[in-house]
């Protein structure tokens, strides 16, 4: 080989030779034009890097495009530094929060001595777009701790200042665009330019950033309001000025310094005032409303939710049957494939909707039947003599991710269903830019779960959420603003639980694995939070315990 010559191989393909110390940038755009869709990082060698990273070896290179959740998360995250950095240097003085996902967008609130209107967003955004011409570029640099802080403090980024007291390295990598640096907990594009598509969108209070998505085929989809949803999100706002917390710093204080057990209780109060609150709402109409239809995306924790609401049903002197939807799977073979010819465990029809139908309409007629049980170890449906009947005064309870489509309960009256909708809506940011998104929480909790009840490993588990992730687009969010009441199962303190179980699994995916980045990247994500070692303050009734066990 000729002295300073290395050959890089592409997505396993095809060989190229470059001199030692060419940046990754410099070959994706040699290669941009055989991709449908922008170039922001690599795997090398199976390791992900920024493009601006520096090859001095042969390597295997596979390049990381938007269309994937990876690139994805590169772009919002680069799009919300230009974001924050076009705010405060036209509100001087103001405070950037990243608040939640709303309308596959970003919610922010811009904290300023007035409340922010539509003149300021087309400002902020005419802002952003002369950032983005300029090129400029994203400089990362690895600096002291102690720096970091005081940087931040000049900010008044508290978050990040606060979270810093449990950094474990001695330095943190920041970056600087313009004359701003900041925190993100991930990589960057090498420079504004880089971001061609997005959307600012005033939304009172706050705005949302808009940006594209791979579900709509790499395309910006029209702004939709999602006032129960948003409300849902505000309520979860007061809950944490109920329990003074506001970043995972301060939930870590708590831990340190073992004050966990009245702020469990508080938080799980709180859940249990508002199941009680859905059913009393439920209690006032029930003679019509036969049918309670519990729906929500993969690890809401549907099961309890269900389970608690019967009990506080029959504390109002109603005496609910619940029902799983689970149970009426179709068997493992039966289950339809999706269109990479998976099993698609979350579609609609992997539930036998003609038996589900039969038995519902049998029941509500005073009838008796026999409720199947699904053998998720075995992959099949089994009949174990679980008979049910019911009286004309006692109400069905049924939870699944389908429970709020009306096809599923096709049989049955939109008069005589009372529609909930429940998810893990986070309520806690890693700081003020980086939030913490529902979706890794959720994942978080079925890795463990899969872990202790299912057989599964954190591999499988890993392996089955693209599809799970495709379903639920399709399936249940689609139908939330639905619903007669939402519930966020969400708890304050569950990832400081939830760390200890998931980490193991997390690093059994092996380097090779085409899941070993994601694995890596929750791990990451994980080393944030202080483990919570005292689980005996946590209820058995816990949304918690539906994954943790006991």
């Amino acid at each position: 080989m000729t002295k300073g010559i290395i050959t890089i191989t592409i997505n396993n393909s095809k060989s190229l030779q470059y001199e030692k110390g060419v940046a990754l940038e410099e070959i994706a755009k040699n290669l941009q034009e055989e991709f449908n869709d922008l170039i922001v990082a690599a795997l090398v060698d199976g390791e992900l890097k920024e493009l601006n990273y520096i090859l001095d070896s042969d390597c295997d290179v596979k390049f990381i495009d938007l269309s994937t959740t990876i690139g994805s998360r590169i772009y919002q995250r680069s799009l919300t530094f230009i974001f924050v950095r076009a705010s405060m240097e036209l509100l001087s003085g103001c405070k950037v929060t990243v608040e939640h996902s709303i309308s596959k967008g970003l919610y922010c609130e811009i904290h300023y001595k007035r409340a922010i209107d539509k003149d300021d967003v087309e400002r902020i955004e005419g802002r952003m777009r002369e950032i983005i011409s300029e090129d400029a570029p994203f400089i990362k640099s690895r600096i002291p701790v102690n720096e970091a802080r005081d940087i931040f403090r000049e900010y008044c980024h508290v978050g990040k200042v606060n979270l810093l007291k449990y950094r474990e390295k001695p330095y943190i990598n920041i970056y600087q665009c313009g004359w701003l640096k900041n925190y993100f907990y991930g990589y960057m594009v090498p420079s504004t330019g880089y971001i061609k598509d997005f959307k600012v969108q005033y939304y009172s209070p706050g705005i949302v950033l808009q940006f594209p998505r791979i579900e709509d085929g790499g395309t910006i989809p029209e702004f939709e309001e999602h006032p129960k949803l948003f409300k849902v999100f505000r309520e979860s706002e007061k809950w944490g000025e109920i329990l003074e917390i506001d970043y995972v710093a301060s939930l870590n204080d708590i831990i340190v310094s073992r004050k966990e057990t009245e702020f469990i209780r508080i938080a799980e109060a709180l859940h249990e005032k508002k199941i009680a609150e859905i059913a009393d709402t439920i209690t006032k109409d029930i003679h019509e409303k036969r049918v309670i239809l519990i729906a929500g995306p993969t690890s809401s924790g549907k099961t309890t939710f269900a389970n608690r609401l019967m009990i506080q049903l029959k504390v109002n002197g109603i005496k609910p049957v619940a029902i799983s939807l689970d149970d009426y799977f179709v068997n493992r073979e039966d289950t339809p494939l999706d269109e990479f010819g998976e099993y698609d465990f979350e579609s609609l029809y992997a539930i036998d909707i003609k038996l589900f139908n039969e038995h519902l309409q049998k029941l509500l007629k005073g009838e008796e039947v026999e409720i199947p049980t699904f053998n998720f170890h075995k992959g099949a449906r089994e009949f174990a003599g679980h008979r049910v009947k019911i009286s004309e005064d006692q109400p069905i309870i049924l939870e699944g991710i389908h429970a709020l489509n009306d096809e599923l309960t096709r049989s049955i009256s939109k008069a005589n269903k009372f529609k909930i909708y429940i998810s893990a809506l986070t309520q806690l940011n890693i700081d003020e830019h980086n939030r913490i998104p529902t979706t890794d929480t959720r994942l978080i909790r079925r890795i463990v779960r899969d872990s202790k009840f299912r057989s599964n490993d954190a591999l499988r588990t890993l392996s089955l959420w693209p599809s799970v992730r495709r379903g639920e687009e399709k399936n249940i969010f689609p139908f939330q603003e639905e619903a007669d009441a939402m519930f966020n199962s969400a708890l304050f303190y569950e990832l400081s639980v939830l760390k200890k179980y998931a980490e193991p699994l997390l690093r059994q995916v092996e380097t090779e694995s085409p899941y070993y980045v994601e694995a890596k990247r929750l791990l990451k994500f994980l080393n944030y939070f202080v483990a919570l070692e005292n689980e005996e303050e946590i209820p058995r009734n816990s949304i918690m315990r539906e994954f943790i066990g006991k």
